[in-house]
């Protein structure tokens, strides 16, 4: 009778901290001076090539987002958008026993500022 109960228990808190987050976040993008261009994004799990304005479905990662992008009448603007902690779920995958190792290896407690304007001059 005791293993009846203790099994619903034991799967309640070996959750895994993987399904709590997705491993891509979506990230609006657009220019200070309201062109369209175009934008080459990268961090260490990710790198793809957009359209500004937009919004993509960018990889979570603890590094930085860099951009280096070009309007359509060739102005330039390059940077980094940083990351930050989701201490929310992290939180949450600590309470479920894996202490969030799994958040840790795979990034998906992190997060990117969901709007971004890109200065240019």
């Amino acid at each position: 009778m005791k293993n009846i109960f203790l099994l619903p228990l034991l799967l309640f808190f070996a959750g895994c901290a993987s399904i709590s987050n997705d491993a891509f976040i979506p990230v609006t993008l657009s220019f200070s001076n309201g062109e369209n261009g175009s934008c080459k994004l990268k961090n260490k799990r990710w790198a793809q090539e957009v359209s500004i304005p937009s919004t993509t479905m960018v990889r979570r990662s603890d590094d930085v987002l860099t951009y280096d992008c070009s309007t359509e009448s060739g102005k330039a603007s390059y940077g980094g958008i940083s990351s930050e902690t989701d201490a929310t779920k992290f939180g949450t995958s600590i309470l479920f026993i894996d202490l969030g190792i799994t958040d840790a290896i795979t990034d998906k407690h992190r997060l990117y500022q969901g709007n971004v304007v890109l200065p240019v001059k």
